[in-house]
């Protein structure tokens, strides 16, 4: 019995332990989020300068493209992915095998037609000079036949002398017919000759044809710049899908006509593209001073404008976040001879400098139910506040509804409650998530 009693002796201490720890659980949650890192509101200067990543990218980019021949053509020489050309330079060249043999068989047929010129028109020559004599035998007969008919009626019967006039109304008449004949020839003989002609004609240009595409079979460069070649959609036989990689085009592939293969960057004119927020946005405007630090020459910052500024949101499935992008184009007041187009940099755009203003960390502005509020601190727990939003930099944020002072905290209250402090830093729903920031 003694044993029992002190069993249940220890189960009821065990259960009454329990239930005092179950207790401080509860209890110490708005005390853990009491430990939540916190920062004061203060007073002074704000300025809105603007962080973002970009790239350089030419101004001018000229597509080449393998020429019109009707087919397929191989390549047999092409400059490769960053090589410098100057204009003029041969970047792509074709096998003209197939063209140099249209071209042979091209001026064969020209041949034959100058052939076929050649004796139609000695054919039109022979047949004009049998006119000429066919013509002069029946004026000829005429003239005879208008001399026969000078003959004195009373020196020859009168049957003979009926004879005669019919003998020469017969031959004007065959004279007329001859002349008729001899220029509805002359018609028929030159609109024969006009069809050789044009079969000459038709073979000069596709001998002309031949040649031209011949010429086009080397590409030369029309700018100077660097070469970049595209990626080869034909290597995998038509078969594309999302993230597949693609090779690039490469000496002995087959290329369809009119297929882009490479593009020519002008170095000497580039531009920066970097996107930026909303918010960030309408603080910006055409001219606006900026610092670019471009990766590959940490060292050498380069001074840039603003030259035009998107007026429409950019639709991209990379965005993150609830603020729409805006896209940005800066140029640089000189740039370096190393910068190539695709090199990544880092800008700094310089904003105006906002006066006497309240501001707090930018972590610590958070979103809900769609108003900006801060999280302060009141006895064991954190309320939050709704406060209004006037200007935001890259690391605060100038608000107005708190005090000068204020104690806010700078991750969620709830985030600090339920997780360990190590891991408590919560990225709020406000902080920018553009993928230009740093």
């Amino acid at each position: 019995m003694k044993l029992k009693r002190v069993l249940w002796a220890a189960a009821a201490v065990a259960v009454t332990g329990g239930l005092v720890a179950t207790a401080g659980a509860i209890k110490s949650g708005p005390i853990a989020a009491r430990r939540a890192p916190t920062a004061r509101a203060t007073r002074g200067s704000l300025k809105l300068d603007v962080w973002a990543t970009g790239e350089f990218r030419a101004s001018r980019v000229v597509s080449l493209a393998a020429p019109t021949a009707g087919g397929g053509l191989r390549l047999i020489r092409l400059a490769d992915t960053g090589t410098a050309v100057r204009a003029g330079d041969v970047v792509m060249e074709f096998d003209p095998a197939e063209q140099q043999y249209a071209l042979d068989q091209a001026l064969s047929e020209l041949a034959e037609a100058e052939q076929n010129v050649i004796r139609r028109r000695a054919d039109i020559e022979a047949r004009a000079a049998q006119d000429q004599v066919g013509l002069l035998n029946a004026r000829y007969r005429v003239r005879r036949a208008e001399l026969d008919c000078r003959t004195p009626e009373r020196l020859i019967s009168g049957n003979e002398y009926k004879k005669r006039l019919l003998t020469l109304e017969e031959m004007k008449r065959r004279l007329v017919q001859t002349e008729h004949d001899v220029g509805a020839n002359r018609t028929n003989a030159q609109a024969a000759l006009a069809v050789v002609e044009e079969g000459r004609n038709r073979s000069r240009i596709n001998a002309d044809r031949a040649r031209q595409i011949i010429e086009s079979l080397v590409v030369r460069a029309p700018i100077d710049g660097l070469v970049l070649v595209k990626e080869n959609r034909d290597a995998t036989g038509g078969v594309f899908f999302s993230g597949m990689s693609l090779p690039e085009y490469r000496v002995g592939d087959t290329v369809g006509s009119g297929r882009g293969i490479l593009d020519v960057s002008d170095t000497a004119d580039m531009e920066i593209k970097v996107r930026v927020n909303e918010q960030e946005r309408a603080t910006l405007v055409i001219g606006q001073a900026a610092t670019v630090s471009a990766d590959g020459l940490p060292r050498l910052p380069c001074a840039a404008r603003i030259t035009s500024l998107s007026a429409v949101a950019l639709r991209s499935r990379e965005q993150t976040g609830p603020l729409r992008q805006f896209e940005v184009v800066l140029r640089v007041d000189r740039a370096d001879a190393r910068l190539r187009p695709g090199t990544t940099v880092r800008v700094v755009i310089s904003g105006r400098e906002v006066a006497n203003v309240l501001s707090v960390p930018r972590q610590a502005v958070f979103q809900q139910n769609g108003r900006s509020v801060v999280y302060l601190p009141v006895g064991d727990r954190f309320e939050p506040r709704a406060v209004k939003v006037t200007a935001q930099s890259e690391s605060r944020t100038a608000i107005e509804g708190v005090d000068e002072g204020a104690e806010v905290a700078l991750v969620s209250p709830t985030a600090a409650a339920t997780e360990p402090a190590a891991n408590a830093p919560a990225s709020p729903a406000s902080a920018p998530t553009t993928g230009g920031r740093r």
